[in-house]
């Protein structure tokens, strides 16, 4: 007989134990699936054009940098384009039409908020007249809803101009128009615009035309198709890195669980099957036939489970799809593109795991003289091999070493990085000693009375007889438990943090917001307002900077504000350590803690960046503050910031004193009190350490289907030892009594293991964000960690138990392992 022939006869004859590999990859697949979706959406979705629809092609600046990893790194605010590039544009044969267009967000008073374009680009079949003329003084306008005459007064970011109505438009547009002139001052670009949509000549080529573009006019990108959106839609492109950085970072974690997981499910299925590894040796089969045998029922096997798994996989990725869109992470228009490759990659993924997996585990079965096997089908060797204890135990000592030692060695996100990344040394120190300390465990919870009745003493017996069996079913409930800790309480104690820096160090009496942002002129009428001790106008961003990570140049986006130094001391206190926020003018910047330690610099550094839109700029550091999770790694002049800004209007303006009378000159502004804007602030926090949690919490689900998974494999493969246990005299309750003390060995072992191997790299965590060895850790959120990893346990133990139970014990006796 052929070795495919045999595992062929070796799947149909043990269907119970290849179900449990089986499960695993399907699990495994449905997960990998998932991230390639979102991976290959944020390379390829996004959403129709929709005003920029009519233009085959559409060109803006460039609105990202390349980074030394080949990484596309995007810039959060938009870039613009000069408006002289749309007469170069023009000139390029084939180009039938250039419209220059802006965006800007305003106020009409009394009519809420609109969005107003210049009316050139009605060509786009934006708007179309329904009264009135097109407008050609700079305070004329076009608008719905008012009447050919009319005054309005129009507020960007609360200060209001008076524009005459000269044009209507169809009604439910909330849109305005005024000259492209007057536009562009309004977007606070007068000499650039968003984007420049292309009107081509029948018959172009389209592709052919945006790359002639790109080589008449360098330094300019062009979009056709759907990818038209991004210019239009900034957030598209933001939606995309969203995608590929999650699929990253997500995809990354999950396969080393995956291969883990199944590693620990094969492993114990080849366990369960040394009688048979052992005839076969007996008779003269040697290591080749034994891995070719395993590797070929597992690659049976995991391509059916792993094709079949491909499907929930997609449907999961829907799913994210819809919690990212209530998580504000991607817009609700964002599609993903659900292709082959995704599918192609898991399967093949899968596949090459699960055998890997098989022949790693099946190491032992075909390596041990056939001797050996005989005497070892019937008993699980007495000790683990030195080889496995040793690199056990360095594991656990690098893991323990290194969550705590590198934020203390190594400041910024190489050491939160080098903390959190110790959890996989502990877990995988935990997978190999699992056994012995399984062992430990009983012995102690035999001291505390386990052993004392019959079945407690079987239940020991069997752990100590038995620890290979259960250390592979524990060990997924080890690392779920970790990985939960781990996951769960780095985002508490880091949104803690966040929260306390926050209440800290706002000073300032009130705060003044409006939707869309708040005008200069607003502080500036606000300072000279009686009872006014100061006010400080702020504005929020993202810079880009490239600073060495473990050896290598990498670029990253970091929280950054914009604030007037004038005043700053009344109204907020970013708990500086070292030097002073008096210098903070020019080309000076603050930055914190972490940023200091990440980026290698100091007082009296250089920080090199990408400014919001992309512009370069060399600051030099005036001072190291400690609140940086409240308020940004990098604090840089109000000027320098507000300038490279998509609206150009500030965010916030934190005021010292009692400003009410100077409100109503400001349409649009409103006072928020201290309260609701650390709220606000922290909601805002909330909602991005959202996504990790949902990501984690999918994570969470595979290893609880994986451990449920285990343990019913190793409870059902008992039918025989409970069916001797009922002949020699012990009752069907006595049994359940003993497997219910196997089980309080494997929870207890779990939940102790798992706490220990999350802490180092949560104390690592703790010291490299807030500075203390303490992480924020919920009681209750702990609790309903351990009451899972118990309910997981004790269930998937005590219901295939009473399943195992029901034969009669003679019946059940004549059933082959």
């Amino acid at each position: 007989m052929s070795v495919f022939s045999l595992a062929r006869k070796n799947i149909r004859a043990r269907k119970a134990t290849f179900a449990a590999a089986f499960v695993a990859v399907f699990a495994g697949s449905a997960l990998i699936t998932a991230s390639g979706v979102l991976l290959d959406s944020g390379l390829r979705a996004g959403i129709p054009p929709q005003r920029y629809a009519p233009a085959a092609v559409v060109v803006t600046a460039q609105q990202s940098e390349s980074t030394q990893d080949d990484v596309d790194q995007r810039f959060a605010e938009r870039v613009p384009l000069p408006v002289g590039r749309a007469d170069e544009i023009a000139r390029v044969p084939g180009v039938a039409a250039v419209v220059p267009d802006v965006s800007a967000a305003v106020v009409l008073r009394g009519g809420g908020p609109l969005v107003v374009h210049g009316w050139s680009s009605t060509r786009l079949g934006a708007a179309a007249l329904t009264g009135g003329r097109a407008p050609e003084r700079p305070d004329e306008v076009v608008l719905d809803g008012a009447r050919v005459g009319d005054v309005v007064d129009v507020a960007v970011g609360g200060v209001a101009s008076q524009y005459r109505v000269v044009g209507t438009v169809a009604a439910g547009q909330a849109t305005a128009f005024l000259t492209d002139e007057q536009a562009r001052v309004v977007a606070g670009r007068p000499d650039a615009v968003d984007a420049v949509a292309v009107l081509v000549e029948p018959g172009a080529d389209v592709a052919g035309l945006a790359q002639r573009i790109e080589q008449a006019v360098p330094g300019v990108a062009t979009t056709t198709g759907d990818d038209r959106a991004g210019a239009e839609f900034l957030d598209v492109g933001a939606a995309r890195s969203f995608l590929t950085l999650v699929a990253g970072s997500f995809g990354g974690t999950m396969l080393v669980i995956v291969l883990l997981v199944v590693a620990s499910t094969l492993g114990l299925a080849n366990q369960q099957r040394r009688r048979e590894f052992a005839l076969l040796r007996a008779i003269a089969a040697g290591p080749g036939h034994i891995y070719r045998m395993i590797g070929i029922e597992t690659a049976l096997v995991a391509t059916v489970a792993a094709v079949l798994g491909a499907i929930p996989g997609v449907g999961l990725s829907l799913l994210l799809h819809g919690v990212f869109v209530r998580l504000g992470s991607i817009p609700a228009g964002f599609g993903f593109v659900i292709g082959p490759l995704p599918v192609l990659a898991a399967v093949g993924g899968s596949v090459l795991a699960a055998v890997a997996a098989g022949l790693i585990t099946a190491r032992r079965a075909a390596r041990i003289s056939p001797v050996d096997a005989l005497g070892e089908a019937a008993v699980e060797p007495p000790r683990l091999g030195s080889g496995r204890v040793a690199t056990g135990w360095v594991l656990a000592i690098a893991g323990t070493v290194s969550g705590i030692a590198f934020p203390l060695l190594i400041t910024g996100t190489a050491g939160t990085a080098g903390a959190a990344g110790s959890m996989l040394l502990l877990v995988t120190a935990l997978a190999l000693l699992g056994p012995r300390l399984l062992t430990v465990t009983a012995s102690v919870l035999g001291k505390l009375g386990l052993s004392r009745p019959a079945s407690g003493f079987l239940a020991g017996a069997n752990t100590r007889a038995r620890s290979r069996r259960l250390g592979a079913a524990t060990t997924p409930l080890i690392m779920g438990v970790a990985l939960a800790a781990v996951q769960i309480f780095t985002l508490t104690t880091t949104a803690a943090a966040a929260q306390r820096q926050t209440e800290a160090g706002l000073l300032a009496d009130q705060v003044l917001v409006a939707d869309g942002g708040v005008a200069p002129a607003v502080a500036d009428a606000v300072r000279r307002t009686p009872g006014v001790t100061a006010a400080v106008s702020v504005v929020h961003t993202q810079v880009l900077v490239t600073a060495p990570m473990f050896g290598e140049p990498t670029t990253e986006a970091y929280a950054a504000q914009g604030v007037t130094a004038e005043g700053l001391g009344h109204v907020l206190d970013l708990d500086v350590r070292r030097g002073d926020l008096a210098g903070l003018t020019g080309d000076a910047v603050a930055i914190s803690e972490s940023a200091a330690g990440t980026f290698g610099v100091d007082l009296g550094g250089t920080v090199v960046m990408r400014l919001g839109d992309g512009a370069p700029h060399t600051a030099r550091v005036v001072a190291v503050y400690g609140n940086g999770l409240g308020y940004g790694d990098l604090t840089l002049p109000h000027d320098v910031v507000a300038g490279h800004t998509t609206s150009g209007l500030d965010d916030e303006i934190l005021v010292a004193g009692d400003m009410a009378a100077a409100l109503p000159a400001f349409p649009g502004v409103h006072v928020a009190d201290r309260q609701t804007y650390v709220t606000a602030r922290n909601d805002t926090a909330v909602a991005q350490s959202a996504v990790n949690l949902v990501l984690n919490l999918v994570l969470i689900a595979f290893i609880a289907i994986a451990v449920v998974n285990i343990l019913v494999l190793a409870t059902a493969s008992r039918v025989r030892e409970f069916a001797l246990l009922r002949l020699v005299g012990a009752k069907p309750r006595q049994v359940r009594a003993m497997t219910r003390g196997e089980a309080a060995v494997v929870v207890v072992a779990a939940i102790v293991l798992g706490s220990l191997a999350a802490l180092p790299p949560l104390v690592g965590i703790s010291l490299s964000l807030t500075g203390t060895a303490l992480p924020s850790v919920p009681p209750l959120v702990y609790a309903g960690i351990l009451a899972a990893a118990a309910a997981v346990g004790w269930g998937a133990i005590a219901i295939p138990t009473r399943f195992a139970l029901r034969p009669a014990a003679v019946a059940a006796m004549r059933v082959g392992e």
